[in-house]
């Protein structure tokens, strides 16, 4: 098998990076360094860039942990991102070649946290074939609850009743950049109180990271008259809206502020997008279900598919030498 030049992304990469992120199947604006540096304070970069001779072919969002590459912890999803011309045979090339370069660095282990499969413009499923034959171990399985916008859905009674307590309550949705607002007098203080918690984006940084990324972060607020009442944060890819923060004060049932909230972002916002993700409704790294969560979402119409983390030892390279007949 071939062997591709690896090394570690550095500042001057910067340009290159973003460059092929933008033209990758499976890559989304998390994987833009922009997005990725604004925590670079809480990790230690150790994305890699592999080569082959002059030319970019695949990058992997990753820091580093004690003996650990992690893909990347910071991100909600990650893994080897890789253009829509890649070759099944070239993947696994590309998959002995990092771990064999981690390898030789003394970094025992790769912790792969996979990018679920609506978030890819082309199927990408390269990485699963390469773990399995790496004898990678699945540690964790996060089921997300997700709309397909392309079929036919539809809402529960009580989603609707509640949507229509909204228009009863005079309830009207603004999209604003109040983050401020929201994040002190909502979110903040039920995340405290609730989950003992902080927003995994700071005020700043999510104000920082919506002048960076004005298309892909948009802000909705419900109001009661003047009061804001609820709230959210839509995280949008080319083929998926996401919902990164969505709360509501102690009046959110009575109101049905969030339930008006959503049926106006799923029914007009986001209706030509191909999926409406509302994420994972998982505790305790993916063995338990918050039941009441997962029920609410479902009742949106929603299916399930998963995300998968897994542990390969990079010794294990070796593995994916004689594959190819």
């Amino acid at each position: 098998m071939k062997n591709y030049i690896i090394i570690q992304y550095q500042h001057k990469d910067y340009e290159l990076w973003n460059a092929f992120i933008s033209t990758a199947k499976n890559a989304t604006f998390l994987f833009h360094r922009d997005f990725m540096e604004y925590h670079q304070d809480r990790f230690q970069d150790f994305s890699l860039m592999v080569f082959d001779g002059n030319k970019l072919i695949s990058v992997l969002p990753a820091n580093k942990v004690d003996d650990t590459i992690i893909s990347h912890q910071g991100l909600t999803y990650g893994g080897f991102v890789v253009t829509e011309k890649i070759k099944l045979e070239q993947f696994l090339e590309i998959f002995k070649s990092v771990l064999q370069f981690l390898n030789a660095k003394q970094i025992l282990k790769l912790d792969v946290k996979l990018i679920p499969s609506i978030y890819n413009a082309y199927f990408s499923e390269e990485i699963k074939y390469a773990l399995f034959l790496t004898e990678a171990k699945l540690t964790r399985r996060d089921c997300l609850s997700v709309i397909d916008l392309t079929k036919p859905f539809s809402f529960s009674k009580d989603r609707k009743l509640c949507a229509r307590r909204g228009e009863k309550n005079n309830l009207i949705i603004k999209e604003e950049l109040n983050f401020e607002l929201f994040w002190n007098t909502i979110l903040i203080p039920n995340l405290e109180q609730k989950h003992q918690v902080k927003p995994v984006h700071s005020l700043e940084e999510i104000i920082s990271l919506q002048q960076k990324f004005p298309n892909n972060i948009r802000h909705f607020n419900v109001y009661k008259e003047d009061e804001l009442v609820a709230g959210t944060t839509v995280f949008i890819t080319n083929t998926v809206a996401h919902p990164q923060y969505i709360s509501g004060n102690e009046q959110k049932n009575e109101l049905g502020s969030l339930d008006f909230l959503y049926n106006h972002l799923i029914t007009e916002v986001f209706k030509d997008k191909a999926f409406f993700d509302f994420g994972i409704s998982n505790e305790n790294q993916g063995k338990n279900l918050n039941s009441g969560l997962q029920f609410w979402k479902e009742t949106f119409g929603t299916h399930t598919i998963v995300q998968d983390f897994y542990e390969v030892k990079t010794s294990n390279f070796h593995l994916l030498e004689n594959v190819m007949l």
